[in-house]
């Protein structure tokens, strides 16, 4: 036996979607239901679990053999369920996800949309979605069902056949989805990568669970409070309702169309009075982001850690990760200049003070939500974050060296691009000081073909400055990165030359090549980014562009539309994103525990008195064999529980 494939049908009351899978098997009522399997590719059989089969014992010995590839699709969720099933835990070395698979190739993370892209002769069964929620779980109590909360298999033993089925379809699906991806193997060393992340959600996050309950009671008394407080002013039943609130608001003489985050945020610069106040309560009570919390207590395990926050690939453009469940990929930043006082408030329910102290306790709890997450006894938290890597990356890729010269010489980008731009000396705290803003603006709005539309978007009229001042600032930054501006060129032309002709094109030690229906760009690392179907299309401008097919802004499968400055910014982002797995890979390597990264920063949960701040952010500044010349520079400091420094 060389390899099995394998789909499982399970029972659990609590929510999947909500929880995870994690907190989902651990409940007390979870169990696997059906178990599909598939030996080297033969017969799929089915292992009727509820109705008292059992897995033969030469398929369960192949469950813990390290040797036996063990492939299914989400293979998270088998490995993680079928560890509860065998009460061991089945380690994640001998696991391949073809979901990940076809994730690297830029196709959805779903299989029955994967089978729809690829037109598979076996697909998904349409019946499934009704089958899962009749028998996995729970249903209400009604007359007509005898007053049961479960469905089983005795209750309905023609769906029950059909389950039966489905289940079988689903191996079969995952199988031939197999089949068609053998032209586009992953490598080992995306599989190792692959690896190293199901450790860091099998190892989880432990949560202050004291501080996140409290930290719910506290916003639920705040609401109540603001909403109280609304209707006095206003004299609404319910305030927190649009229409009735846009209506109040004309009363008062206010031309108001919606009530968007945005659009509050204009009124409030010229409201006055009760006008403002109700505004200001508007937002606090419209704020969602204390909601993570609620996902916290949703999420987290009884041994007080949150798994599965993780999805490896999630971005499969570039092979970055994607937030799950909490979403730590967004997490709102802290600027309270007493963060420790004001979390021990919190968590001691002292509300009345907080109250007394602060004018927004959304806002608040808002900027403790990081805090939810704190070491396990006897650790603290390394954080360390690579400084401005995707600045560095792009200068290191088109070759503009007085990028790179200032990064070796650990200078400010952002004064030294105004002073190229702007032809005069700028310090960040002294002369021309005012200039660095314009910098930095530039710096982050500019580098991937970006305009004026992409300076208003990342705040830069917001900053104070004015729209008619916006495109002399682009064109001042072009003039002043030529390699940068020329490497935007050179990689559209490589592509388009490459979909044209069917030719390998490489530029920049970039290599274009097309296989199979598919354009591949080749990184320095190595992996290859995946462009499905490329053809040559017309732009809205009259010229020529490559379009390919993929997942849309609107999440479903389209034909879409790229060019040199967006290809730039994904072989960046992709090349930051190698550099990451390779120092997670170091990091791990040599005995230390990740349990979280978010964008280009890293978490470790270190014992104390073990290693240091420096020793992590000099493992994170290694190179990799392949990024020779590239100046990388990772900070970091210790904390108690997490936030940013």
């Amino acid at each position: 036996m060389k390899s099995i494939s394998i789909d499982i049908e399970t029972f659990s009351s609590v929510p999947l979607a909500k929880a995870g899978v994690y907190k989902y098997a651990e409940s007390e009522d979870f169990e696997i239901l059906l178990f599909g399997y598939s030996v080297d590719r033969g017969e799929v059989q089915i292992v009727d679990l509820a109705n008292g089969e059992e897995i033969p014992k030469e398929i369960l010995a192949a469950l813990t053999d390290e040797f036996v590839r063990k492939w299914t699709f989400n293979a998270m969720f088998e490995r993680v369920c079928l560890s509860r099933h065998l009460g061991i835990h089945l380690k994640p070395n001998a696991w391949r996800c073809s979901m990940i698979w076809a994730a690297t190739l830029g196709l959805p993370l779903s299989l029955k949309d994967v089978g729809a892209v690829l037109r598979l002769d076996r697909q998904k069964l349409e019946e499934g979605k009704d089958l899962i929620r009749y028998f996995c779980v729970p249903c209400k109590a009604t007359k007509s069902n005898g007053g049961r909360t479960r469905n089983l298999p005795m209750d309905a033993s023609e769906k029950w056949e059909l389950f039966k089925a489905y289940n079988k379809r689903d191996v079969e699906t995952e199988m031939e989805i197999q089949a068609r991806l053998q032209k586009f193997p992953v490598s080992e060393s995306e599989w190792e990568n692959y690896v190293i992340d199901q450790e860091i959600n099998d190892r989880g996050i432990s949560v202050d669970t004291t501080f996140v309950s409290q930290a719910i009671r506290c916003d639920e008394r705040s609401k109540v409070i603001c909403l109280e407080r609304a209707q006095n002013l206003t004299g609404l039943a319910n305030p927190n309702s649009s229409l009735q609130l846009m209506d109040w608001l004309r009363g008062k003489g206010l031309s108001v169309e919606s009530l968007a985050k945005s659009e509050v945020s204009k009124m409030l610069k010229t409201a006055v009075g009760d006008v403002r106040e109700v505004l200001e309560l508007r937002q606090r009570l419209a704020k969602t982001s204390v909601k993570k919390y609620m996902a916290m207590e949703a999420v987290t395990g009884a041994d007080h850690r949150a798994r599965g926050l993780f999805q490896f690939y999630g971005a499969s453009r570039t092979g970055r990760f994607a937030g799950r469940l909490i979403q730590l990929q967004n997490l709102p930043q802290n600027h309270l200049a007493q963060l420790k006082e004001v979390r021990t408030l919190v968590k001691n329910g002292d509300f009345d003070l907080l109250d007394m102290l602060y004018d927004s306790t959304s806002d608040v709890l808002s900027q403790l939500i990081r805090t939810s997450f704190v070491p396990r006894p006897g650790c603290r938290f390394i954080v360390a974050d690579y400084a401005a890597i995707e600045a560095r990356v792009l200068a290191w890729l088109a070759g503009e060296q007085w990028v790179l010269d200032v990064f070796r010489k650990h200078g400010d980008i952002y004064c030294e691009t105004a002073s190229r731009m702007f032809h005069c000396k700028v310090e960040k705290h002294g002369e021309n000081a005012d200039l660095r803003q314009k910098g930095k603006q530039a710096v982050l709005s500019c580098g991937y073909g970006g305009s004026v539309g992409a300076l208003i978007a990342m705040g830069a009229v917001e900053s104070g400055m004015k729209e008619e001042e916006l495109q002399p600032l682009v064109d001042l930054w072009r003039a002043s990165n030529p390699h940068i501006v020329q490497f935007w060129w050179d990689v559209d032309r490589a592509v388009k030359t490459c979909v044209k002709r069917r030719v390998e094109v490489e530029t920049h030690g970039i290599r274009c090549a097309y296989k199979s229906g598919v354009l591949f760009i080749r990184l320095p690392s190595g992996r290859e980014l995946a462009y499905v179907k490329p053809r040559i299309g017309e732009n809205r401008f009259g010229g020529e562009s490559v379009t390919y097919e993929g997942l849309g802004m609107t999440k479903k499968w389209e034909r879409i539309e790229t060019f040199g400055g967006k290809l730039v910014e994904n072989i960046t982002q992709a090349t930051a994103r190698d550099l990451l797995v390779f120092a997670m890979k170091q990091l791990r390597n040599r005995g230390f525990d990740i349990v979280m990264h978010v964008h280009d920063e890293i978490v470790l949960e270190v014992p104390h008195g073990v290693s240091s701040v420096e020793e992590i952010c000099s493992i994170m500044a290694e190179n990799p064999p392949w990024a020779k010349g590239l100046p990388l520079k990772a900070d970091g400091y210790e904390c108690e529980y997490y936030r940013k420094d």
